[in-house]
């Protein structure tokens, strides 16, 4: 059977194809970054464009450098602290010894009355 749809196998919106139809690309430049666990990414930036000195590892998400043998370090990530965990480090025990025994003193005090 000959007939059937004319654009069958394409897109909507799709247009011509070829670079002839469509321009050239623009001159682009492979660049290469490595991260610490050595994966090797290269992204690719316009030739006038600048390139940036750190980029995003896709594969473990660690920033990566444009120095195979000197990589950036991984981002030291601080472990989750609470409330009382930060008041501790600004007061010593003796300190807050003191402040709850004068909050102590406000709350008898205003019972009393």
């Amino acid at each position: 059977m000959a007939g059937g749809n004319a654009i069958r196998g394409t897109r909507v919106g799709a247009g011509p194809m070829g670079e002839s139809e469509r321009g050239e690309t623009a001159p682009r430049e492979r660049v290469a970054y490595h991260c610490s666990n050595g994966h090797l990414t290269t992204p690719s930036f316009a030739s006038e464009a600048e390139i940036p000195e750190l980029w995003d590892c896709p594969r473990c998400g660690l920033p990566a450098g444009r120095d195979n043998e000197n990589p950036p370090a991984p981002p030291r990530t601080e472990p989750y602290k609470t409330h009382l965990a930060y008041v501790k480090e600004r007061r010593s025990d003796e300190d807050g010894a003191a402040i709850l025994e004068e909050a102590l003193g406000r709350l008898r005090a205003a019972r009393e009355l």
